[in-house]
């Protein structure tokens, strides 16, 4: 079940916002959110004004990154834990706060205007509404929201949705989840972005992404190194002849791969094959390699 201190407090969120943009923009930019914002909270029947100014915003704002500082970084965890703002642009985070402008007091009518909101969406609309999902109110009402958006061919719209974002290690399904992972490595997302890919790790991706290894070797493509992640854990009599190929490539970055994926492993042969490499195992076990550090050094797809 979805941990209750999901919520974010919309309060807080409307005020940490605003003040992220206004440190970002001219005054003239936060004059004019000001003025939509009051506007939202005069109208009876806020859908036409709510959808003209949220279509506008890049023409207010601009598009430049918003200007945080660690203070900035800090203050998102106590909003939501896991809040990832370091790469939000300034229309996209005053795109958020206008959907938290919205009286959100009745359920139905808010869940509306956003479902209303998101199937005529364009790319940048739909890239801060995820964006955005963290802070939402009623977080349950959007997972099969994000299950869709998943299946996105638009890789710009799923990495906002899967990099970065607390939203769907909290409330995706199994399925949606290792779909998500999947399609990942396919479109050359990087993994160690998606939070909560080790805690929801799981026995079904492991096997599919051990196909999936398997079809990318037959046809002489390449395996990215980060899709062993999810499969230390579940090692077993069949993914440890994968573990052994890449420790056979002499290929210092599949053989860390497989070090690291041994490392996660309780499989008899994982350790006895993690034994048979003691520099990487001693750099594991001291804490100077994990996945992490080493994901980080890897070139950007």
């Amino acid at each position: 079940m979805p941990d209750i201190t999901y919520q974010a407090d919309v309060g807080s969120a409307k005020e940490i916002l605003y003040n992220w943009i206004a440190k970002s923009t001219p005054e003239k930019t936060i004059e004019w959110i000001r003025q939509k914002q009051e506007l939202l909270r005069q109208e009876a029947n806020v859908s036409r004004n709510f959808f003209l100014a949220f279509g506008m915003v890049p023409r207010f704002t601009g598009k430049d990154l918003l200007k945080l500082d660690n203070n900035d970084l800090e203050i998102a965890q106590y909003l939501r834990n896991g809040l990832t703002p370091t790469q939000w642009t300034v229309d996209q985070t005053a795109r958020m706060l206008l959907v938290l402008s919205l009286p959100y007091e009745n359920k139905a009518q808010l869940l509306a205007t956003l479902d209303q909101l998101f199937a005529t969406a364009d790319v940048g609309e739909q890239t801060a509404l995820y964006l955005g999902l963290p802070l939402l109110p009623y977080p349950e009402a959007f997972k099969s929201r994000v299950s869709e958006g998943i299946r996105t061919n638009m890789t710009v719209v799923f990495n906002a949705i899967a990099l970065d974002n607390p939203y769907p290690a909290v409330y995706l399904d199994e399925a949606a989840w290792n779909q998500m992972v999947l399609k990942a490595i396919f479109v050359g997302s990087p993994l160690h972005r998606i939070q909560g890919l080790d805690t929801r790790a799981n026995a079904a991706l492991a096997s599919t992404l051990s196909d999936f290894a398997h079809e990318r070797w037959a046809a002489k493509r390449p395996v990215p190194v980060e899709l062993w992640r999810p499969v230390g854990p579940f090692i077993n009599a069949q993914i440890i002849q994968d573990i052994e190929k890449l420790f056979a490539s002499n290929d210092p970055v599949q053989q860390t791969a497989a070090a690291l994926a041994c490392s996660q492993s309780n499989f008899p042969q994982a350790k006895a094959l993690l034994s048979k490499h003691p520099e990487l195992a001693q750099q594991i076990e001291s804490g100077k390699l994990n996945w992490d550090s080493f994901s980080k050094q890897l070139p950007v797809q």
